[in-house]
């Protein structure tokens, strides 16, 4: 899993989301979030710019043909620019590196039961931080989905 989320997102193999994506559809099948959006964890618009493309966005799309549901892009957006989590060493580190990140920047999440994507979750502290600005942006119910735990 390590090496095809490395491919993913740093080798430009983005052909790997659509066999990701159903190992997420298959998680949900067995184990049935309540979730109406699907909505990307973003990257720092500089961060975009560089790798050309979002892998959570690449995930979501893909588990979306799957599963019908929306993929809900441009309403969560990262305000700040930090330094990548998988170079923070603590979870207090990871925290702070994300700590009034983002926010949502419309209604379109509002009373809505959000599936956050995401390729990885090593302390949760970018989920919580997104969930915080969903919650913030009136959804309401947020659920992280991610492909694998890093501890």
């Amino acid at each position: 899993m390590r090496q095809a989320i490395h491919q993913l997102k740093y080798r430009n193999l983005r052909a790997l989301a659509q066999p990701l994506a159903e190992l997420l559809h298959r998680y949900l099948v067995k184990n049935p979030l309540p979730g109406e959006v699907l909505v990307p964890v973003p990257l720092h618009a500089k961060r975009l710019r560089e790798r050309g493309y979002n892998q959570a966005r690449l995930l979501a799309r893909e588990l979306s043909k799957l599963t019908g549901l929306l993929v809900v892009d441009g309403c969560l957006i990262r305000k700040q620019e930090a330094p990548p989590q998988a170079r923070a060493e603590t979870v207090a580190e990871r925290r702070a590196n994300v700590a009034n990140a983002f926010s949502c920047r419309n209604q379109r999440l509002k009373d809505k039961p959000v599936l956050l994507i995401d390729d990885v979750a090593t302390s949760g502290a970018t989920l919580d931080a997104c969930a915080r600005a969903v919650k913030a942006g009136g959804a309401s119910s947020v659920w992280g989905v991610v492909l694998t735990r890093e501890i």
